[in-house]
């Protein structure tokens, strides 16, 4: 396996909390398994199920933040500080259109290489995750670009939410 993933930070609590994100990937994992060993192809179903997720939790986010579409209110809801531990984030730049972070560890990728999944399966998991993010995105009237990821062999996870100007 050539994906590099391990938390800079290991107290007690981001451990627990870590292991719940990892038993949501385990869960995510086992049911795209068992599916295409019933001959369905998770990627004909997950993304469209993930992002229904995501745009269901964007909902609650937007309205948790006082309605508006600003990414300061994403950042503010979802990217709080506990968050960012988890994840060891860093904030780069955050105004109403841009969301800029770059998540250096991430729980899920860390399941899926306890399952013994390889690198391509971890991509293609991760592909359909982010989709839940791509909803969020959406919720807030964005696009999440992705120019690197952990689940890619990246060194960490650029996480870019952005409202192109029409």
């Amino acid at each position: 396996m050539s994906i590099v993933n391990e938390p800079k930070y290991k107290n007690g609590l981001l451990a627990a909390i870590r292991d719940q994100l990892e038993h949501r990937a385990l869960w995510m994992y086992l049911l795209c398994d068992e599916a295409a060993k019933k001959g369905l192809a998770p990627e004909d179903y997950a993304p469209a199920a993930i992002r229904r997720c995501g745009l269901y939790q964007g909902g609650n986010l937007r309205q948790k933040a006082g309605g508006g579409d600003s990414l300061k209110g994403l950042k503010k809801t979802l990217f709080s500080k506990p968050a960012q531990l988890v994840f060891e984030m860093k904030i780069l730049r955050c105004d109403d259109d841009h969301l800029d972070i770059d998540f250096h560890y991430c729980p899920l990728v860390k399941a899926w290489q306890k399952q013994g999944c390889s690198d391509e399966e971890i991509q293609r998991m991760c592909d359909h995750a982010m989709c839940g993010d791509r909803g969020i995105a959406a919720s807030f009237g964005c696009e999440l670009d992705l120019p690197a990821t952990i689940a890619r062999g990246d060194d960490y996870c650029q996480i870019r939410f952005v409202r192109r100007k029409k």
